[in-house]
């Protein structure tokens, strides 16, 4: 797994962080905070052009925390039709996370991720040109 202290492949900026909120959140699943830091990469290792950084990542994390919950749902209804009562349970819990961590006020005020991106803006803005 990745942290906001290991370097993209590209070697030259460190990855921005996921939010704290999440990560914490997500503690149960870690494949989900690797998906995050995956998306989050993208940010700086493919810029747009003409969108700031910040406002890329907040979409790419709405985006995939979308997905989780899609995903959570469709694990309910397998969960459902298996008439499994344990499964179900299970289920319905994860459904229920990931429908919180869709709330962008439970993680949006994360500072290090503002403050990634503050820092950070001008040098991903070039590469954005740049490409």
């Amino acid at each position: 797994m990745t942290d906001d202290t290991t370097s993209t492949s590209n070697n030259s900026l460190i990855s921005p962080p996921v939010p704290q909120r999440l990560r914490e959140m997500l503690k149960d699943y870690p494949g989900h905070v690797e998906r995050l830091q995956e998306v989050l990469n993208t940010v700086i290792e493919k810029p747009s052009p003409l969108t700031p950084p910040f406002e890329v990542a907040v979409w790419v994390l709405e985006s995939r925390l979308e997905a989780f919950h899609r995903e959570a749902v469709t694990e309910f209804e397998v969960a459902q039709a298996n008439g499994n009562p344990e499964l179900i349970a299970q289920a319905d819990e994860k459904q229920r996370l990931m429908s919180k961590v869709c709330w962008k006020h439970v993680w949006l005020t994360d500072e290090a991720l503002w403050d990634y991106f503050q820092q950070h803006q001008e040098c991903i803005l070039r590469r954005g040109q740049s490409q």
